[in-house]
């Protein structure tokens, strides 16, 4: 795949926060942070993240977006929440967790009833949150979610705890050390020239009557670019060449890492997969433009939030 420069990160991507890889080490440290008053918390409901109203005292100034809304450890004192929170970084030497309150429900109700601010789901919450914002979303999503699957050992069996402050589940039975999981999913829009293969996935998408760029899952033991012929050829039958990287994008639904690529089409006549697709076809640049634009009355395509939409506008763009 040929170099590229640095592009701006999509949204899901470009959090503020310093990972803090050494400090999390120290469980001490860790145990410290947690009580610290300086340190904020993102309380979580149902994976859902809570967006600060325009009325919260805390809130922006009047007419900038609301950000996410963030809570003390005396709050959480108070509420009876002793869950065990995941360290998401350090800014300006603050901690920042994430904290799990599904389990609390006098807690839930409390906090939505007693603060200006509204839970919206991941998806929603880009409508109202700043690009940065929306990296710690899908950080602390993707872990939170992690760590209520794999509460138990897959070696043993033994329930497992939380260490180096969420970053790894240890269990004590056996010694196992679990590290949470990134999915590679590889997402490329193939073109001949003139005209772009778009398709419609059996699901979501065919419901939406949206076609986007063609994607599928990196098997153990596949590089990126095997991963994209493969994928390209099982779901519509076509041969690529060229194949070039474009970007890359978080996707916390639950831990995917979306690697988007171009490529060159080296032959043209589609035998789709019938079973897995509800549709594959060709679309010129003009159409996809108007599509882009909102103004196409026979195609969708998906909107900025996805990077399939910005690998798309790339190649209507003359990438």
């Amino acid at each position: 795949m040929s170099a590229n420069p640095i592009k701006p990160p999509h949204v899901y991507a470009g959090s503020p926060l310093d990972r803090g890889d050494q400090v999390r080490r120290d469980e001490n440290w860790i145990a410290a942070k947690v009580k610290d008053p300086t340190s904020k918390f993102l309380p979580l409901l149902d994976l859902n993240v809570p967006i600060l109203n325009g009325a919260h005292p805390q809130a922006p100034a009047s007419g900038d977006p609301p950000g996410l809304a963030w809570i003390g450890p005396g709050h959480l004192e108070r509420l009876g929440v002793d869950a065990n929170p995941v360290f998401l970084g350090l800014r300006e030497q603050v901690a920042y967790f994430a904290v799990d309150i599904t389990g609390y429900a006098r807690a839930a109700k409390e906090l939505q009833e007693g603060a200006n601010w509204r839970y919206e789901d991941a998806r929603t919450a880009t409508e109202y949150l700043s690009g940065p914002e929306t990296g710690i979303v899908a950080q602390a999503r993707a872990q939170v979610h992690w760590h209520n699957k794999h509460g138990f050992c897959s070696v043993c069996g033994g329930p497992t705890i939380m260490k180096r402050g969420g970053h790894v589940r240890l269990c004590p039975k056996c010694g196992t050390e679990h590290y949470p999981r990134t999915d590679p999913v590889v997402i490329t829009v193939v073109s001949d020239g003139a005209r772009c293969l778009l398709g419609q996935s059996r699901g979501r998408l065919a419901r939406m009557k949206t076609y986007s760029a063609l994607a599928g899952f990196v098997d153990q033991g596949e590089s990126i670019e095997e991963a994209v012929a493969r994928e390209i050829m099982e779901e519509a039958g076509i041969k690529v060449k060229n194949i070039r990287y474009h970007s890359s994008q978080p996707w916390p639904f639950p831990s995917s890492l979306m690697i988007g690529c171009l490529a060159d089409a080296a032959s043209t006549q589609i035998a789709m997969d019938e079973e897995e697709m509800a549709d594959v076809r060709w679309f010129d640049r003009g159409e996809v433009r108007l599509a882009l634009a909102g103004n196409s009355g026979e195609l969708a395509v998906p909107g900025p939030i996805a990077i399939a939409h910005h690998l798309i506008k790339a190649w209507a763009d003359g990438a």
